[in-house]
């Protein structure tokens, strides 16, 4: 059947018989005309209809239909440069598709996002999550432009894994067995043999090491996909289920890494800014004044470079009372982002970290004391990213291994990335939801995935 997409009416501006199919948002009747708002989903935009009794047969009809009814439309398209609009349309025919009740819950007014939530079903239908959604869909397509432009390897790295990256007590336990009478082995554990891998297997949390095994073959791979983590934290920016982009670069050094770092992330604000114009001026208006002007700062923006240890000499050089103290061993915290953003006005690459806050494949730099890692921190939001240069030197990495109680057996498999034509290699992570909620202004996580996981909350 004929359909015409309203974001294609709206991309061309023709006066012109057209068809559509959408969604009823407003119905305004009266006694010789009225209007009707239609969305059908290609854009955020809602196509005005005017209907009148001597041009439909079904005027009073019309005049009933509810918010949320799903309507065919036909008419010509008319131009209206002087008005709000730049064009409405003049309907011939327009027939119900699918009723709507009265109790529908989307009605056309200021829902708080706890409701929405409640409802995440049917929020998709707000102008909110339609511009959300979008920017989300169209940030993904950037993510794979840049990596694809640049010649990078797509990798499909597995959701089942008994690789242990980011530590088996941060990952779901997966299995076959009967956990109302699980076998036991002779001292007393859980027979794993007995399961469908004959092991104990995980929910992925990371694709990195898999990741790291394709870049020594393809040098440049990127991998974009569902992690999970079992972190029983209720805060606004984590959630148990998201998507990460890892890409990992052999021959590639950490100086290099934050060069990519920075070239990806410009790319895909600049690549959101062309392609969801409408999108990002309602996020702009209704969501985060200002947005528009925070995004296209990053795109002309300097991105500092300071070490960890530098970064805690200028904090405790202010007179700042901070409600945590700066420290050379311990991670920083989120007032100490948001001081750096400001007082370096624009991102902020914070490097050389201390190790023993740091993962067990992170490269050991010469001072013993810090290992050769990197986060990204961008103004309004803190940390982007997160990467490092991976431990090249087998020993090293083994040692390192043997500190945290790493086992090696195993993941012997990665370990052969050292053995056989290893070299200096790089690599970083960045939450996918982060990223949108930067891009939106969006304050929580779970109002930028479709259906979030957070404890507690595993609905639909």
């Amino acid at each position: 059947m004929k359909r015409d997409k309203i974001r294609k009416i709206f991309e061309e501006k023709i006066a012109k018989e057209v068809t559509i199919y959408g969604w009823v948002r407003t119905n305004r009747s009266q006694s010789q005309f009225g209007f009707l708002n239609i969305n059908d989903g290609s854009t955020i935009l809602n196509l005005q209809v005017v209907y009148e009794p001597q041009f439909i047969s079904n005027f009073e009809e019309v005049s009933k239909y509810r918010v949320g009814m799903s309507v065919m439309v036909r008419g010509d398209i008319v131009l209206t440069p002087d008005a709000k609009q730049p064009l409405e349309m003049k309907a011939k025919e327009i027939k119900m598709l699918g009723d709507c009740p009265e109790d529908y819950p989307i009605q056309p007014k200021r829902h708080t996002l706890e409701f929405l939530r409640e409802n995440a079903h049917l929020r998709a239908r707000t102008n909110m999550f339609n511009a959300v959604f979008r920017i989300r869909s169209v940030a993904a397509m950037a993510v794979h432009s840049y990596f694809q432009q640049n010649g990078y390897l797509y990798v499909h790295t597995p959701l089942i894994t008994c690789a242990d990256c980011e530590g088996s007590d941060q990952m779901f336990k997966i299995t076959t067995l009967d956990m109302n009478n699980l076998e036991k082995t002779e001292d007393g554990k859980v027979d794993f043999s007995k399961d469908l891998f004959a092991k104990q297997a995980f929910i992925t949390g990371s694709g990195q090491l898999q990741g790291e095994t394709f870049a020594m073959a393809f040098s440049d791979i990127y991998t974009f996909g569902p992690t999970f983590r079992t972190e029983n934290s209720n805060t606004k920016t984590h959630a148990n289920e998201f998507w990460m982009i890892e890409p990992e670069m052999a021959f590639c050094d950490l100086n290099g890494l934050m060069d990519i770092e920075e070239e990806m992330l410009k790319y895909v604000v600049k690549y959101v800014l062309d392609n969801a114009k409408e999108e990002i001026d309602f996020c702009n208006q209704f969501i985060e004044k200002g947005l528009r002007d925070r995004l296209e700062k990053l795109l002309v923006s300097k991105f500092t470079r300071i070490s960890h240890h530098d970064v805690v000499d200028l904090l405790l050089k202010q007179k700042t009372k901070w409600e945590f103290m700066p420290s050379y061993e311990d991670d920083i915290a989120k007032e100490h982002e948001k001081f750096l953003t400001e007082h370096f006005n624009g991102p902020v690459f914070v490097t050389d970290w201390p190790k023993d806050i740091k993962a067990w494949y992170m490269k050991v730099n010469p001072d013993n004391k810090t290992v050769a890692a990197v986060d990204l921190l961008v103004p309004g939001s803190g940390e982007l990213m997160g990467g490092s240069q991976r431990e090249e030197n087998l020993d090293v990495l083994l040692n390192r291994m043997k500190e945290l109680n790493v086992d090696p057996k195993p993941i012997e498999w990665y370990l052969d990335t050292r053995r056989y034509g290893g070299n200096i290699h790089s690599g970083f992570g960045m939450g996918f939801e982060r990223l949108i909620m930067y891009l939106t202004g969006v304050e929580n996580i779970r109002d930028v995935i479709p259906y979030p996981r957070t404890p507690k909350n595993c609905e639909y």
